[in-house]
Order: structure tokens, then sequence, then C-alpha cells
């Protein structure tokens, strides 16, 4: 699906392709993703450590950041805060 990310310092935004899974325990942004468009990070008081669904701890290591913005579908607007993840290829 289609959505709109917007910084909430610059008020720039882009549009992207999003997953969404009912299922997930959060939302979740690509560290490199994060990077090529200029968003703010923030750091995390006490990182989340991240497990794989056989129970060992992901290669990609825990997540240490977080970047808040605006989130835009279809007219609706809310301001979230997405964890930054390590995808490892």
């Amino acid at each position: 699906m289609k959505i709109g990310l917007e910084k909430v310092d610059t008020h720039e935004g882009v549009t992207v392709s999003a997953l969404l899974d009912s299922g997930a325990t959060g939302l979740f942004m690509d560290k490199k993703f994060m990077e090529r468009n200029g968003f703010r990070i923030e750091k995390l008081e006490r990182p989340v450590k991240v497990m794989n669904v056989d129970g060992t701890h992901n290669s990609g290591g825990d997540i240490m950041h977080e970047v808040e913005c605006n989130v835009y579908y279809k007219g609706h607007r809310e301001r979230m805060r997405f964890n930054v993840c390590v995808t490892k290829k």
C-alpha cells in the first residue's frame, strides 16, 4: 500500500510502499531508508532486543533508535514512532 511520510522537523514528505502486517508488534523503518531520506533519528533509552521466530537473537542486532514522523493514508494523518532496524541482505 502507498502511504505518505512527513518529517516532523522540516515537513518534507516522501511517498513509499508500505507493508501492513496485522500481526506485527510495532512499526519499523529500515535504517538505510531512514538515512537516504534524511529522517531525524532519536536514541532509545533502552535497546529493544530483536528475536527471530525460532527464538534466536536477530543478526541485525537490537533496536537502538526510533524515528517520529507524520503518516498519511487516504486523508487520515497520524503522528507515529517507528523503530529503526538494520536489515542484512
